[in-house]
């Protein structure tokens, strides 16, 4: 049913195969009203978005068995994919709905839903530990009520409920996996993103992940903004909802890719998606109060598109660590959620590729904490084992990269009778021998004066050095320091690594000073 196609993080391109047709991922599914669409499904079709979502209970409430006879693809008209939900969200707002769950699954089913809700038990933010786990355990009831009495004729997608409440969470996804859902489904983040929790919406979708099976996908219920998407995806997320787009168009906000703007306070349209093509912001705010909600939310929806396709080539590119980060430094609260992966960062590297075609960007903390520099530094630890009690020669950064193809530095190797294992100090990685620096990634990095230079990249910089020499264990330890080094790792590597020589080096003269050291050993 899913079929993975590239992946980067915990993030994946795959296809989910319905009954309808193909939905490739990451995907955004926009919420349709069953009764009263504004905006024409043909455009949302146009746009690129594959499948779309609507409410199975506002469905059985306006259509009841006529839905059946009409099929819910008709009644919407979109003829690929579509998603219902249970009434779930009408359980949250209201307390209950007028429906049993075998009734509303039956239902789904019947008017050929491709994904099929149960009718769950969402968690609110404002509950306490006790109501939350009264809303898991009324789920995983429905849960079990429900698979039983189900022709299985569509995906089913087991919902994941527990809130702000990490341990049941966590219980609820154990207790889900173990009922075989084609699909799994995070429930009740809406409040959450309302009130840019994202560092407790990460907590949760990280919980989610490690008790579900790694194969199947997740839906993230309600996230319907570009902020946040990329994240949500890096953390394993593959379809995603959202009525916001039209929502907030009633409302006049118009989305932007860093938050939202009310349209009357705009003096500009800083997009240009068909909409704000064909209106200016006077123009748009001057519309029919129909027409102004069908043109704000289309452009909502032109945005969450474009998110989607930027998310995606990310992805592609091995890219998506560096466009998280860049998306995170729009909002604190998106920074602080950034910051929080950096600190879990084995969370999130099931898929996570050994090599890849393209180097890399560090800018600033955290990105010397990102999984490809980890993957490196645990293989010059392994490099390391090797070579116990071996003599040391630390050189300054050399501008030729990698340092195994430098003529210079070969030549003087052939001359190399003591042995010498030589490398180079290199933030954020650590100590470099020179045999190693043609593997991915550390020719491939390119980095800003910032990072090199950031007080918490080099605290962390001098914890690696000093694992790595545990290990190494040298015999002897040759320093030839110069300026482009943080005085601060020169300190620590003068005080703890306790070299026998240090010596000044002017980078212009590395490689003769470097020979005559070598032609001075035994």
């Amino acid at each position: 049913m899913f079929e993975i196609k590239s992946t980067d993080l915990a993030a994946r391109i795959g296809k989910l195969h319905t009954k309808n047709g193909n939905l490739q991922t990451p995907a955004l599914l926009p919420v349709l009203h069953p009764a009263n669409q504004i905006i024409e499904t043909s455009l949302i079709k146009r746009m690129g978005f594959e499948a779309v979502m609507t409410n199975s209970y506002i469905t059985w409430q306006k259509y009841g068995e006529e839905a059946v006879k009409k099929n819910i693809h008709k009644i919407v008209e979109f003829e690929g994919p579509i998603m219902t939900d249970s009434g779930g969200y009408q359980v949250l707002e209201y307390g209950k709905v007028d429906v049993g769950e075998i009734e509303i699954a039956k239902f789904q089913e019947n008017i050929d839903s491709d994904f099929c809700n149960i009718l769950d038990k969402p968690t609110s933010l404002a509950d306490n530990w006790e109501t939350a786990r009264d809303s898991v355990s009324k789920t995983l009831q429905s849960c079990e009520i429900t698979l039983k009495n189900v022709e299985h004729k569509s995906i089913w997608m087991g919902p994941i409920q527990g809130g702000k409440f990490l341990d049941l969470v966590e219980f609820s996804a154990k207790q889900l996996s173990k009922m075989n859902f084609d699909m799994y489904a995070l429930g009740s983040p809406t409040e959450i993103m309302e009130n840019y929790d994202y560092t407790l919406l990460a907590k949760m979708i990280i919980t989610a992940k490690k008790n579900i099976p790694a194969d199947k996908a997740i839906h993230l219920f309600g996230l319907g903004h570009p902020l946040p998407l990329s994240m949500a995806v890096a953390l394993g997320c593959d379809t995603f909802d959202s009525a916001s787009y039209i929502l907030y168009a009633k409302h006049g906000r118009y989305i932007t890719e860093n938050g939202t703007r009310n349209i009357d306070e705009l003096e500009y349209l800083p997009c240009i998606c068909e909409t704000c093509n064909k209106y200016s912001v006077r123009e748009m705010r001057q519309l029919e109060h129909l027409e102004r909600i069908k043109a704000i939310g289309t452009h909502n929806l032109w945005l969450l598109w474009k998110e989607i396709v930027a998310t995606r080539q990310a992805i592609r590119e091995g890219r998506l660590w560096e466009y998280v980060g860049m998306r995170s430094r729009a909002h604190p609260k998106m920074w602080d959620a950034f910051v929080h992966i950096s600190n879990n960062i084995d969370e999130i590297t099931t898929f996570q590729k050994r090599f890849k075609s393209r180097g890399m960007f560090l800018s600033s903390f955290p990105d010397n904490r990102r999984p490809e520099l980890r993957n490196y530094q645990n293989r010059i630890i392994e490099f390391f084992k090797k070579f116990e009690r071996q003599k040391i020669i630390i050189i300054p950064v050399t501008k030729n990269k990698p340092l195994l193809y430098n003529n210079k530095l070969k030549k003087l190797l052939e001359n190399n009778q003591a042995d010498y294992i030589i490398g180079y100090i290199i933030s954020p990685i650590g100590f470099v021998p020179y045999q190693i620096t043609d593997i991915y990634p550390i020719s491939h990095i390119e980095s800003s004066m910032e990072i090199r230079k950031d007080m918490l990249v080099r605290d962390e910089l001098v914890s690696t050095i000093r694992n790595q020499f545990n290990v190494l264990n040298p015999e002897s330890i040759i320093f030839m320091k110069d300026k482009r080094l943080d005085q601060g790792v020169i300190d620590f590597i003068v005080r703890e690594l306790k070299p026998e020589k240090v010596i000044d080096c002017e980078s212009s003269l590395v490689y003769s000073e470097l020979e005559e050291i070598l032609n001075n050993q035994e």
